[in-house]
């Protein structure tokens, strides 16, 4: 797949965080519903399946967005207050809960470039557990930060944006290295040689 293909999954939600504030949520809610769409429509009329992060986007945008449409202004002031913090909490769910279920959320990306004889190996799984762990705690950072700042008065500008954007890029940069750094391991060790080198997994990012 294109090194870009699990950041697009991602594209709804930092569009739903960057866009959201307590007069915008709404339509950071349709932005992002409509982003979600825009991803999820080809892989569904290609392969008639869509990635666990399209599908809970799909899901949880248009949810707020009916709900800011259906409830009054005093019902819909708790979500308008934690919005961001909901999103946050969702997308970790959604990636540990992918993890804990055994079916990495990373696995859908990865297997657009894998030959399907390596989907199943002890080597492609590994990577993607990894992987996916490593989303996962970034999403929990994030949540954090969002606690941080609506609960406990913390710096906007550092918990809403630095930690986050750090913790992204370095997310980013491991998921390039990841997967090429396990193949050449696999290539130096030898015993496993040429099929070593098939089983690793094609760079899921």
């Amino acid at each position: 797949m294109q090194k870009a293909s699990i950041f697009l999954g991602f594209v709804p939600w930092i569009v739903f965080s960057v866009v959201a504030g307590p007069s915008t949520w709404e339509w950071a809610a349709l932005a992002a519903l409509a982003c979600s769409l825009i991803l999820a429509v080809p892989d569904w009329r290609r392969s008639r399946s869509i990635s666990i992060l399209d599908a809970a986007a799909l899901v949880f945008f248009a949810v707020l967005f009916v709900l800011s449409l259906v409830l009054d202004r005093a019902a819909l002031q708790p979500i308008e207050d934690r919005a961001q913090l909901l999103s946050s909490v969702v997308i970790a769910l959604v990636a540990l809960g992918s993890l804990a279920v055994g079916r990495p959320f990373t696995e859908f990306y990865a297997k657009k470039q894998a030959p399907p004889e390596v989907w199943n190996t002890p080597t492609f799984k590994q990577v993607n557990r990894v992987l996916t762990a490593l989303w996962g705690v970034v999403f929990v950072i994030n949540a954090l930060c969002d606690a941080a700042v609506g609960y406990w008065g913390a710096n906007p500008d550092v918990f809403n944006w630095v930690v986050p954007i750090v913790a992204i890029v370095v997310a980013v940069k491991i998921t390039a290295w990841y997967p090429d750094h396990v193949r050449n391991r696999l290539h130096a060790g030898g015993s496993h040689g040429a099929h070593g080198a098939h089983e690793a997994p094609a760079q899921p990012a």
